[in-house]
């Protein structure tokens, strides 16, 4: 029997029928700028919200050969910009040699890093200086500027770990003016709500972290929680799924959804399966084309397909929009 939570949300509008009706359905993508790479579900957190329901104990990792399929992909197209996220992506054994070798293709490198992995381990406290031999673009998970808010979300102690992994990318250049390290920071909120203005959260966390810490960083990205996983589970059991879904399909916004990033990113699962975006990915919603795995890539026929939409895709295009590059529109 279906939930209560779940019934309510019956009635919303189909999202291609908002789509629809911006004259955006269906939704076309335009020339690749991103090639997203999910390496692996491995992770030293738990967070409440994550959308890949990642952990310790999972154990998909992407191999080798998986990986040097997407770096045969990549060489056949003109993608700048390659982002690698997980889990923690520096978790998979093959992480560092998979820089490498994209940069190597003279791609920029994007590292979603949950910054805690670089002091959880001896073995990482050298991924700072790592980074900035590859001039890999850090970007990093931090909940709130204050330790109540980040820990309730991500686990006890995950604070004081943020805070010494920041203050150790900013030993090596990152975040500082001039350095051309660039560290960018996201902000995802803690419950049933969505993100307030980018600009106006960023100017509180430099201000904050600057002040407490003296810690330096370029941007943040405010990003809204797509209702999927362990944010999915968090809503319905709490009694806020329906709720929280009216929020997003009122706030839809035409703008927003003109300038969503599965259009100009494909995203390719830990086990190569392509994708438009890293949440269809936890919904296992493959793109809609010919070309459904790293091994057959065809930049032409991805080109043609329409992108896979459904009600999770609403969290995108409300208010200002939500992108893995904060707000859109």
């Amino acid at each position: 029997m279906l939930r209560q939570e779940v019934v309510d949300v019956l009635h919303l509008p189909p999202f291609h029928q908002k789509m629809g009706e911006a004259g955006l359905f269906p939704l076309r993508p335009v020339a690749p700028a991103v090639l997203q790479i999910n390496v692996g579900k491995m992770c030293n957190q738990v967070c409440k919200h994550c959308h890949v329901d990642a952990g310790p104990d999972r154990k998909e990792i992407m191999t080798r050969e998986t990986m040097q399929l997407c770096l045969d992909a990549l060489a056949q197209t003109n993608i700048p910009t390659v982002d690698l996220t997980g889990g923690a992506p520096e978790m998979n054994p093959d992480f560092r040699w998979f820089v490498e070798e994209i940069s190597k293709l003279g791609r920029k490198v994007i590292v979603r890093c949950n910054l805690t992995i670089i002091v959880a381990n001896k073995k990482y406290h050298d991924l700072p200086e790592f980074f900035r031999q590859h001039g890999v673009e850090v970007v990093s998970s931090l909940p709130f500027y204050s330790a109540d808010k980040t820990d309730r979300q991500r686990g006890d102690g995950v604070f004081a770990d943020s805070i010494r992994a920041l203050q150790m990318l900013n030993a090596v250049g990152y975040g500082q003016p001039g350095s051309g390290l660039t560290l960018n920071l996201v902000y995802n909120p803690a419950g049933a709500f969505m993100p307030g203005p980018q600009a106006g959260l960023e100017l509180q966390f430099k201000r904050a972290l600057q002040k407490d810490f003296g810690i330096v960083f370029n941007s943040l990205f405010a990003i809204t929680n797509i209702p999927v996983s362990r944010f999915l589970d968090y809503l319905i059991e709490s009694g806020n799924y329906a709720g929280y879904m009216e929020k997003l399909v009122n706030a839809f916004n035409p703008t927003a959804a003109a300038g969503v990033m599965c259009r100009d990113t494909i995203s390719v699962g830990w086990d190569g399966g392509l994708y438009d975006c890293d949440f269809n990915q936890m919904l296992d919603l493959h793109v809609a084309s010919p070309s459904r795995h790293i091994r057959n890539f065809d930049a032409v026929a991805l080109a043609q397909r329409a992108v896979v939409v459904n009600q999770h895709c609403y969290g995108c295009t409300a208010g200002a929009g939500s992108s893995c590059g904060g707000t859109v529109a």
